[in-house]
């Protein structure tokens, strides 16, 4: 609770993946992925409730033995035409009364801190804001970057104000990484997403930002944390 306001934390877990199967039950450093992602959430100063949504017994088994509320995902939204927000509100259409802000926390993310979540928070105040999203700084700027034709012709593929300048030059770009967001509860529930107008930017560093959503990302997430924690 922050300012006489309740925060609930929502964690969407399917059973399915097709590209790394499994994934929110993967043992990522010793521990289930989405394991991480509780604890984030359970550490948090601001954060009222944790609920785990999903359709897998594996995952609301394990989720209720770390002592957070379980809700079972029908299979219609369990699909992989589903979104993030129809799951949201099946939650709070269960739930949403009791809390005044959303934290929508994706357990692909394992490196996000439960200071990231609570500075969000912090910040969805100090800005007046009805939303924070985190984002982090794109490593390679998308003014290299252009659809390539079916010719693979690079014929103006770099406009011709970015030919010859350094990449310290160019502007800075950031990009979402999918870790945070925390929203007004009664304006998602009039927009049903989670950018708003009076929306705004948490940035992350790039350790943290981390979105596992292939078996390289795994690896290289597992990698580069367990070399930092050994510091």
């Amino acid at each position: 609770m922050l300012n006489n306001k309740k925060f609930i934390a929502i964690i969407p877990a399917r059973g399915g993946s097709k590209r790394l199967p499994r994934k929110n039950m993967l043992p990522f450093s010793g521990k289930p992925l989405i394991q991480w992602t509780i604890e984030a959430a359970q550490k948090s100063r601001y954060i009222d409730a944790v609920v785990v949504s999903s359709d897998d017994d594996e995952i609301l088994s394990f989720s209720e033995s770390l002592g957070v509320l379980c809700q079972e995902r029908p299979s219609d939204l369990a699909s992989d035409t589903a979104s993030t927000a129809d799951t949201v509100s099946y939650v709070m259409g269960a739930l949403g009364s009791l809390y005044d802000y959303i934290v929508l926390l994706q357990p692909t993310s394992p490196l996000r801190q439960s200071i990231d979540i609570d500075t969000a928070i912090e910040e969805l105040f100090s800005r007046e804001a009805d939303a924070i999203v985190s984002v982090t700084e794109v490593e390679h700027s998308p003014l290299w970057s252009n659809v390539l034709p079916e010719s693979h012709s690079l014929d103006g593929f770099i406009r011709e104000e970015v030919l010859g300048k350094r990449s310290q030059d160019l502007a800075t770009y950031y990009r979402l990484n999918g870790a945070v967001y925390v929203i007004d509860s009664s304006v998602f529930s009039a927009v049903r997403n989670f950018m708003p107008k009076k929306s705004y930017a948490y940035v992350m560093s790039s350790y943290n930002s981390f979105d596992i959503d292939t078996e390289v990302d795994f690896l290289c997430a597992e990698a580069i944390f367990n070399k930092i924690s050994t510091r």
